[in-house]
């Protein structure tokens, strides 16, 4: 109860700190920062899927694979774990809105105060990782 409380408060004042007007951002901005966090997300969910599918082969004969399994499921079966879950995916869905607004506002701050001095850098920086990324961590399957 204590932390619902202070997860409550904490909010309540990350709130009242963003109420104030920030500049809005531009549309190619946000367009950037989109297509840039989807190609991010496909990136992290593409390595996972590798790094799974390489580790699957060698957890399934072994005593370690088996017993790591087992763990697993009791743990999903587990009745607190399922309340957490719920608790957490509740949180996220009421707080999307207030992460939205808040990203936003720092996409409208950074256009504003920010890009004209450091956004050719960074889209410089951005442009020149993308090929070691793709070697790396490819987008796509």
């Amino acid at each position: 109860m204590k932390l619902t409380f202070a997860l409550i408060l904490a909010l309540q004042v990350s709130v009242c700190v963003w109420a104030q007007d920030w500049p809005e951002p531009d549309k190619e901005l946000v367009d950037k920062y989109t297509g840039l966090k989807e190609v991010f997300l496909k990136r992290l969910v593409n390595a996972w899927e590798k790094a799974k599918d390489a580790a699957q082969p060698l957890l399934e004969g072994s005593p370690t694979g088996d017993r790591a399994k087992e763990i697993f499921e009791e743990i999903k079966k587990s009745p607190r774990v399922e309340s957490t879950v719920k608790i957490i995916s509740g949180l996220a869905g009421e707080l999307e809105p207030v992460v939205d607004k808040a990203r936003l506002a720092l996409l409208g701050a950074y256009g504003y105060y920010l890009r004209p001095y450091i956004g050719e850098h960074l889209d410089t920086a951005i442009t020149n990782i993308k090929p070691v990324l793709d070697t790396v961590l490819p987008s796509d399957g």
